[in-house]
């Protein structure tokens, strides 16, 4: 099964360097990488003379996307760049796979009884951040499932498959089948959400998604965004398409639910922002909201090309 390996990046050249030398020691071998690089033709530049143009003998290649289409953008960009692989890796730039994650995820899918497989997603400590997600579509929210398990503690399989609803996009194999039938990520959402919209089309389709739970995948969440910033330091911009793109998420999937799940979002944003005194992140959110109520989409007008 030959895999393209899709990242995308936006003028961090430091995170994607330190994944590709993690992927240097991937076991599985057959692959190719390909990078998009939403920053522009300087950063697409300096990028590529930072990195080898090959990984023991296997292809990298770096790709300039202009005007910044967003994180969908540029995965439908490195996927319609390797059409003829028989799955595509999604990766984050700010992560580390560990040799074995790449093989265990294959090996998953190769089962044939699902389309897509998700890693487990942790931190430096040990701890897990992801193994997927439910999605909680009357309240417009992903609950992680996992988070905060001890990675010394393996989960069965099974179980969290039965629960999951959508994969993260910071780690996700998708099959062939997945895309030829849910065809590609939604680039209107620009950033946040999209993979779990992306899921969830695609189970509608009748297509599955699988896990790997020993396919681990170290992620510094947040780091090129600020999303992981305590709560009363975070940016615009992810607080914003976080809970616009939640609520495009409802009318793209059950837009008979959006009343209900528009009132319920408004009161979780209080209780998430507003009683923990996080004021400024809270108009952040609330102007993100009243956006996904507008049905907005795409780049917001107020993003310059530099992201801020």
């Amino acid at each position: 099964m030959h895999i393209a390996i899709c990242i995308v990046g936006y003028r961090n050249a430091e995170d994607v360097v330190r994944c590709i030398e993690a992927l240097r020691h991937i076991t599985y071998s057959d692959f190719r990488v390909i990078i998009c690089e939403n920053g522009g033709a300087d950063a697409s530049r300096s990028l590529a003379a930072l990195l080898p143009s090959d990984l023991n003998g296997r292809p990298v290649e770096v790709i300039s996307a202009p005007d910044n289409p967003g994180y969908a953008g540029g995965v439908n960009r490195c996927i319609q760049a390797q059409r003829a692989a028989d799955a595509w890796w999604i990766l984050n730039p700010d992560t580390v796979p560990e040799p074995h994650s790449l093989q265990r995820m294959v090996e998953r899918l190769a089962r044939g009884d699902c389309d897509a497989v998700g890693a487990t997603l942790h931190d430096l400590g040990g701890i897990v951040q992801s193994y997927g997600g439910r999605w909680r579509r009357m309240l417009a929210r992903a609950e992680t499932v996992g988070r905060g398990a001890s990675l010394d503690d393996l989960p069965d399989p099974s179980a969290i498959e039965a629960q999951l609803n959508f994969i993260s996009g910071a780690s996700m194999l998708v099959g062939r089948r997945f895309v030829d039938t849910a065809g590609l990520m939604r680039e209107d959402y620009f950033l946040y959400c999209e993979e779990v919209e992306w899921c969830l089309r695609a189970q509608n389709l009748s297509l599955r998604l699988g896990f790997a739970p020993d396919a681990l995948v170290l992620h510094n969440q947040g780091s090129t965004t600020g999303s992981a910033d305590h709560v009363s330091s975070r940016p615009r911009l992810p607080i914003y398409l976080d809970e616009r793109n939640k609520l495009n998420v409802v009318r793209d999937t059950r837009p008979a639910d959006l009343p209900v799940s528009a009132a319920a979002a408004f009161l979780l944003i209080g209780m998430r922002f507003a009683r923990r005194g996080a004021w400024r992140q809270w108009r952040y959110a609330l102007s993100g909201w009243l956006a996904g109520l507008r049905n907005e989409r795409g780049k917001p007008h107020w993003v310059t090309q530099a992201g801020s």
